[in-house]
């Protein structure tokens, strides 16, 4: 109803000849553009928009300088993404650890995947720290971060700037687009950092996850290992989690129906040795 009302004032103007014809279609495919807003965004569109959220959040917390930690990351992260529910995503899942004694990990639109030291220090073996990015790759499966991206209208920004409308934008114009663009990405931003994503977000993320681990062969289990692990490390007031996640206990509640009545933790030697080679300098 709203694009029709933008169209008949737009054909009105025009046919008084107070907009040209040219401007008239522009604001046309405008108007159409911001009607689309609650629609998916492009993969490509969702990468651009994720790599700028990851790149603003390592202007935050500081990568670590470890290659052996960040391929180690990135193989189990691979491998762990193809047994989810979107096992690719435009140019591929990133998996990156910061130095950062916080307990937090940041899972980016497109896929970008940021976990701390001092989360990854709540893993007691490798079955535990791939409950993490599974949890993380869950996030990305279900749209977690698009969602708040649509609610921070970046998709509205990306489609004025697609349209011709862009065309007829003056120097002034263009600048406030991208100075809105990055107010936009700032405000996924603070959600991811400051306010997180919202309880039954993370709840989600932790059945996803807790469904991933089953499927690629590690054992479920450790997601609870590392919550606990989690809740000893945690103290109220504490950055990260503490702040923005629900208690481990609650969250280990959520899951506990998945997981049975068995608490016995799978100990594999192989895993164990790959865990402590690939976390060395932790």
């Amino acid at each position: 109803m709203l694009d029709q009302a933008v169209q008949q004032t737009t054909d009105f103007a025009a046919s008084q000849n107070l907009i040209t014809d040219t401007q008239a279609g522009s604001i046309k495919k405008t108007s159409a553009a911001a009607a689309k807003t609650a629609e998916d965004i492009t993969p490509s569109q969702e990468y651009y928009i994720g790599r700028s959220v990851a790149a603003t959040i390592l202007s935050q917390y500081r990568a670590m300088n470890n290659d052996t930690l960040n391929d180690y990351l990135n193989t189990m992260g691979q491998t762990l993404a193809l047994a989810s529910e979107k096992p690719e995503t435009f140019r591929g899942y990133r998996f990156m650890a910061l130095d950062s004694d916080e307990i937090n990990a940041f899972a980016a639109p497109g896929g970008f995947i940021l976990v701390t030291r001092g989360l990854i220090r709540c893993c007691p073996n490798e079955d535990a720290l791939a409950a993490v990015l599974a949890h993380e790759i869950a996030h990305v499966q279900y749209g977690h971060g698009k969602r708040a991206i649509q609610n921070g209208r970046l998709t509205n920004l990306f489609g004025v700037a697609a349209t011709e409308a862009a065309k007829n934008l003056e120097d002034q114009q263009l600048a406030q687009l991208t100075q809105d663009f990055s107010g936009a990405v700032n405000d996924v931003v603070t959600q991811l950092v400051r306010n997180g994503y919202s309880q039954s977000c993370e709840f989600q993320a932790d059945r996803g996850a807790v469904a991933i681990l089953k499927k690629i062969g590690y054992d479920p289990e450790a997601l609870r290992v590392m919550l606990q692990s989690m809740d000893k490390r945690l103290t109220p007031g504490d950055a990260g989690f503490a702040k923005t996640h629900p208690s481990p206990q609650d969250r280990i509640a959520n899951i506990q129906p998945l997981l049975g009545t068995s608490h016995t933790l799978t100990s594999l030697p192989g895993r164990d040795k790959r865990f402590r080679s690939g976390t060395t300098g932790v």
